[in-house]
């Protein structure tokens, strides 16, 4: 029987598809099932043909270690390799969480290199509706381009923003990097090209806007040689959902990255959402002020917030997998509130960093603001911390409160955050509703 050319070409073509699919299907799911007597029970079922061919080797010799385990080194040497090395730190954490306060506790720091939300640039480019979209595959999609650029740019390999920058940097320069002023490494020399005296540093620290209208277009090649002239750097994100999709960056030995996981009261976050996100928050100031909920309000936007920390503090405080040991540390927006100096040094111990005179300096001017300045400055570090923890309470109707606690029961309970059920109980900002916890490093 004879072929045409095309016949041979199209047979060719299936059959590399049909190769693809096979490689993908068992270098996912069934090796897992196929070798299932060979993991050991609790677990994670996500390993390696050569993992798997250890393991089964190790259950012969009546050991029980999880694919974790047998893949990763053991604390201590990794400890001993990363003694000296130069540490990367994540800020994990949702929109309204405290998260700009933390960011900061590293961006004083004259030896860490800061950079605020460079992710935007990629979900703004991929997923614009990333907050409202529920599928996964787009989800996938962005998670999978935000771990390179985590990686790029630890590695100060900024140029690797400009693929995402709109419109694109020329000649390496841009005056679009999203809150660059936030950045104190992006405002003062040799990346500033403004010749500045202290008084205007000063100015430019204090006022995003006002570093971007001095210092001019950032020129990412300067940015880069700064970032590699320090000795460490860190990024703060909320576009990450759960600590799980940070395991390849968490076990990649060239990174050595620690996060940390800043959570806070989702009844605070959501009473900060409303005033902050005006027409996203719509429906909930409509909730607010008529005293009814509307049909289509979409509980989706506090539900989701409850269910990523929940997945994620499970896994960091209860589940405690050995890729994480000595890689995570929960951190409460209300005990940084309450006590800023005393958790930083909490924070910098953990990290295993000196706590420079200029951060706590920072932190006794910074928290120490009035409640008028926050108010009107929605994205402001500087205010009456303490007070700040908890003012949600007056800003919430019982009825948004009683559906948020319900709603995130679980997430309350664990992180040691108190439920009311009366309105004078809300109200009564006298007792505080966060309970006196510890939450140690996993070390």
């Amino acid at each position: 029987m004879q072929c045409s050319w095309k016949s041979v070409m199209l047979l060719a073509l299936a059959s590399i598809a049909i190769q693809y699919t096979a490689i993908r299907t068992f270098s996912t799911k069934p090796l897992s099932l196929l070798y299932s007597g060979l993991t050991p029970t609790g677990h994670a079922v996500n390993c390696s043909l050569r993992d798997l061919t250890k393991l089964g080797r190790q259950r012969l010799e009546g050991t029980d270690q999880g694919c974790d385990e047998a893949r990763t080194p053991s604390a201590s040497s990794v400890d001993s390799v990363n003694a000296n090395k130069r540490i990367h730190i994540l800020i994990l954490a949702t929109t309204r969480s405290g998260s700009s306060f933390v960011g900061q506790l590293f961006n004083q720091h004259p030896e860490v290199f800061y950079l605020f939300e460079p992710l935007y640039h990629v979900q703004l480019a991929l997923l614009p509706r990333l907050s409202q979209s529920k599928n996964q595959a787009e989800r996938r999609v962005m998670l999978g381009a935000a771990r390179e650029m985590l990686r790029s740019l630890y590695h100060c390999q900024l140029s690797s923003l400009e693929t995402y920058i709109r419109p694109r940097p020329s000649n390496h320069s841009t005056d679009k990097l999203f809150r660059r002023g936030a950045s104190r490494s992006l405002c003062t020399p040799p990346v500033c090209e403004a010749p500045l005296g202290l008084e205007a540093q000063s100015l430019v620290l204090a006022d995003e806007g006002e570093c971007v209208r001095r210092c001019g277009p950032l020129n990412l090649s300067l940015a880069a040689d700064t970032c590699r002239g320090k000795r460490h750097a860190a990024i703060k994100t909320v576009r990450i959902p759960q600590i799980s999709d940070l395991r390849a960056l968490i076990q990649d030995p060239r990174l050595n990255l620690k996060v940390v996981q800043l959570v806070r009261d989702p009844r605070g976050i959501l009473a900060s959402r409303i005033e902050t996100f005006r027409d996203t928050y719509r429906l909930w100031r409509l909730w607010r002020a008529t005293g009814r909920r509307p049909h289509n309000l979409d509980l989706g936007q506090i539900n989701t917030v409850c269910e990523d920390f929940l997945r994620s503090v499970s896994t960091g405080l209860l589940s405690r997998p050995a890729w994480l040991r000595g890689r995570y540390m929960l951190l409460r927006y209300e005990d940084l509130a309450r006590f800023p100096l005393q958790k930083a040094r909490e924070l910098y111990a953990f990290l295993g960093l000196d706590l420079d005179h200029s951060v706590e300096d920072w932190i006794i001017n910074n928290t120490r603001g009035t409640s008028d300045l926050s108010s009107r400055q929605k994205f402001t570090t500087v205010r009456d911390s303490a007070a700040n923890a908890e003012n949600w309470r007056v800003k919430l109707s019982f009825d948004m409160v009683v559906y948020t606690q319900t709603a995130c029961k679980p997430l309350l309970e664990l992180l040691g955050y108190k439920r009311v059920f009366h309105p004078r109980e809300l109200r009564n900002v006298s007792r505080s509703l966060v309970e006196d916890r510890t939450f140690l490093p996993f070390l």
